[in-house]
């Protein structure tokens, strides 16, 4: 059974729904509070045992290494005006068991080309994809829960919830045969259908662990919506060989990527975790 300690961050998007503050900031370092959202998924990785974080970049990709770094300038600062508890979070940013890859994407080319781009370094054993867009707050980390699945039954898993059919034209969606309460088993998997041509109401929600396997689905997989290569599309070829699990989550998921989840993220966030008050 292979180790899972890798995780790959697909961070190379436009971010046009959150245009003009995404022009020269990737939508993945907006805030929710006092932290990216991007920090909040790698957050979620290193609670859940990865130590290696593949970031797939595009545009403005020093903005993600800069935050990542190191920054001796501002820890003297702080250390000078006597700071300490935000010297101690700066330096918490990313411990020193993590390390960082950084590699680049060459425009909008679709999920499954970032994650096709990280094969050389994900090697023979499973990994995690966490899209930072889908913030879920969950007292046990949700990549967690899905290592822990997998596991136990060795087979493939992504995460899913319940969405109303009509804005299935956003989502990769399946449908299931369920093996219990919160998993099930992939029958059929599409990107982004018409309400109309929808499985079922399940839709994928950023969190995935998959065998190395899907590597080779990734390169049969030809251009879909878009002109991009899908990583639903990986998958449903995958399913024709290979078991692959669903996992129902019972966190509070907000679409980041999103004007209306973004600002939902910063007052649900400021008030549970920091008692802020309007």
């Amino acid at each position: 059974m292979g180790i899972i300690n890798k995780a790959i961050f697909p961070v190379g998007g436009m971010g046009t729904r959150l245009l003009p503050a995404t022009k020269a900031m990737p939508k993945e370092m907006l805030s929710i509070i006092d932290k990216p959202i991007l920090q909040y998924a790698v957050e979620e990785a290193l609670r859940s045992g990865i130590t290696e974080l593949i970031f797939i970049t595009g545009r403005n990709k020093l903005i993600i290494e800069d935050h990542f770094d190191t920054s001796p300038e501002l820890e003297q600062y702080l250390l000078e005006k006597e700071k300490y508890q935000l010297l101690k979070n700066i330096k918490s940013i990313l411990p020193k068991k993590a390390i960082c890859i950084y590699l680049r994407q060459s425009g909008p080319l679709g999920l499954g080309h970032a994650i096709l781009i990280a094969e050389k370094i994900i090697g023979k054993n499973p990994f995690a994809i966490i899209l930072p867009d889908d913030l879920i707050d969950s007292k046990i980390p949700i990549t967690k829960k899905l290592i822990n699945i997998y596991k136990k039954y060795q087979q493939s898993i992504l995460c899913i919830e319940k969405i109303n059919v009509y804005d299935s034209v956003k989502y990769g969606m399946v449908s299931s045969k369920s093996l219990n309460q919160v998993l099930g088993q992939i029958n059929h998997i599409v990107e982004k259908p018409l309400p109309i041509n929808a499985p079922s109401n399940l839709a994928i929600v950023g969190r995935y662990i998959l065998n190395y396997d899907i590597f080779d689905f990734l390169k049969k997989t030809p251009k879909g919506i878009n002109n991009e290569i899908h990583l639903t599309d990986a998958i449903s070829l995958m399913i024709k060989k290979h078991t692959v699990l669903t996992y129902k989550h019972r966190g509070i998921r907000y679409d980041c990527g999103s004007k209306q989840g973004l600002f939902k993220a910063n007052i649900e966030f400021g008030i549970k975790y920091h008692n802020l008050t309007i």
